[in-house]
């Protein structure tokens, strides 16, 4: 159920741009299938005609791990998503075979996997971002494999968290930009977009390292917005997602009440989505977004399916997606 304060600020903000009442918002009774208003006069409907699609909100298998992840894509599937980030857990799953099953499965239900996390997430600092360069040039072959399964896939963005603990100082700030920009470089070939997801305990969880990765490479890069990992690490979720200003190419969904509750499904806590949403409009975000959570953070199956039509219902006005 969408708590009754999040309905106000859906109808205060959508009253506001002129667009719904809030009787339309509760109702439905006005919209078309893409949760559209449509309008009465003709020129409302010639500009409304013009309109691409709103975003889209899926789901990342790994919201159920450590079901296998073709179960989960499986049951996801058959819970009514059609949106995927699909993630990897094994090195059999990245396999061409396996990828091909894992493609049927979804092409038989009409559904998009626009997104893939690599298993490797958490060994990304010695495979791509150590001192030992040679590591590095032999990963660049290994996460080839990635590119051809998310090509398989038709899947246009993989997922990075680079390298933790960097305090340390393994690497300078300039060897892991060039590390990046060739992992980048690599992916383009295959049609796959490497974004930088800000993780907690990671480089990419400072603001203003995103803010430097986006003016040293001039704007050659790419991000996952993560709301849970800018919480998880102690920054303001709405300053990270600025810092990344407007590369951000994909989006992990979800909820907290702040550090001691960071990771909960969207409606279930205190995030200001409206905030959220007219903040990534305004950096003229153009991707979708999918629901990352863990396994503890619900119970049933029906509460991913609500929190998608939560999220979706809630997004609907402010996107338009891309052609």
């Amino acid at each position: 159920m969408i708590p009754p304060f999040v309905v106000k600020d859906i109808c205060l903000v959508f009253a506001k741009k002129g667009e719904l009442s809030a009787v339309d918002i509760l109702s439905g009774e006005s919209y078309n299938d893409n949760r559209e208003r449509i309008p009465e006069t003709r020129n409302e409907r010639r500009s409304w005609e013009g309109k691409k699609n709103h975003m889209e909100i899926g789901i990342s298998t790994a919201c159920l791990y450590p079901m296998t992840t073709e179960l989960a894509l499986k049951t996801l599937l058959e819970a009514g998503f059609r949106f995927f980030e699909l993630f990897f857990n094994s090195y059999s799953e990245i396999k061409l075979n396996f990828v091909r099953e894992l493609k049927r499965q979804a092409d038989e239900y009409g559904a998009k996997i626009v997104s893939i996390h690599p298993f490797t997430s958490g060994f990304e600092t010695m495979l791509l971002f150590s001192d030992y360069e040679r590591r590095y040039t032999d990963a660049l072959d290994f996460y080839q494999e990635y590119f051809e399964a998310a090509a398989i896939l038709e899947a246009k963005i993989l997922v990075l968290h680079g390298e933790r603990d960097y305090w340390r100082k393994r690497i300078t700030e300039e060897v892991y930009l060039e590390r990046y920009a060739g992992l980048r470089k690599k992916g383009k070939i295959y049609g796959v977009d490497v974004a930088q997801e800000n993780v907690n305990a990671f480089r990419s969880e400072d603001p203003a390292f995103l803010r430097r990765m986006r003016e040293k490479l001039h704007g050659d890069c790419s991000f996952v917005y993560d709301v849970k990992q800018a919480v998880r690490a102690g920054y303001d979720a709405y300053e990270v997602c600025n810092a990344m200003g407007d590369r951000i190419v994909h989006v992990h969904l979800n909820d907290n009440f702040g550090k001691e509750k960071d990771c909960l499904l969207p409606g279930k806590g205190q995030m200001d989505y409206v905030r959220l949403g007219e903040q990534l409009a305004a950096q003229n975000y153009q991707g979708d977004a999918v629901i990352e959570v863990y396994r503890g953070d619900f119970s049933e199956i029906e509460e991913l399916v609500a929190a998608q039509r939560f999220s979706q219902t809630l997004v609907s006005g402010f996107f338009s997606q891309k052609a």
